[in-house]
């Protein structure tokens, strides 16, 4: 708010005592200087939800927002961010999609993409182990493996189990005791991660009578 603005909101008793020089008068131009960094931030303050123009800073608070805490993981002062600001970026900016998503192949595989910017994610679904599912990583974001395990851990339905493996390791269960090599032929009964698309129109399903 601007000085004059400020002094008009005065009784006129003090906008008489506010002439040049004097101590009100310094005082307001005060006010003005502390006004003015509020101000410039309300005049552009969709920029803050924007997840492609807010402030680095705070790109992972928007994170948090749209229930995306597990990529970033318990908070701690002064703790680097575990992405770079571009992928917290691009899993904001498609918050709802994951949580529509969210508990099926395709919502796991696309929030794996967002956060890793790597393709090649694998879910197995082995024959013997049902309710299992095996996360294989491609090679790119294998330094990203305690990420990709806290989303694994969010994304994947809650009565099964999963266990996340490099894309050319076998999973722990299938390894030799004596650390030996393992003959890891394709997976049996990988999922599909279907494209995204409107829901079945409503009405009974082809089981039930009409």
């Amino acid at each position: 708010m601007r000085r004059a603005a400020i002094e008009r909101l005065l009784p006129a008793a003090y906008q008489r005592a506010a002439g040049p020089g004097s101590v009100l008068a310094a005082l307001l131009d005060v006010m003005e200087t502390l006004h003015a960094p509020d101000e410039a931030l309300l005049a552009d303050v969709d920029v803050l939800f924007d997840p492609y123009r807010t402030p680095a800073g705070f790109a992972g608070y928007l994170t948090r927002w749209v229930a995306m805490d597990h990529v970033l993981g318990p908070p701690r002062p002064d703790a680097p961010p575990p992405l770079p600001v571009g992928r917290l970026r691009d899993l904001v900016a498609h918050g709802a999609l994951l949580a529509r998503w969210r508990g099926t192949p395709y919502g796991m595989r696309t929030a794996l993409e967002l956060a890793t910017g790597v393709t090649g994610f694998v879910l197995d679904e082995p024959a013997d182990r049902p309710f299992h599912l095996v996360v294989r990583v491609p090679a790119a974001a294998a330094g990203l493996l305690t990420v990709v395990t806290r989303i694994v851990a969010a994304e994947k339905p809650a009565a099964v189990t999963a266990e996340v493996v490099l894309a050319d390791a076998p999973p722990a269960g299938d390894r030799p005791a004596d650390g030996g090599p393992v003959s890891y032929g394709p997976a049996v009964g990988r999922a599909t991660v279907p494209a995204p698309g409107p829901p079945p129109p409503p009405g009974p399903s082809p089981e039930e009578p009409s």
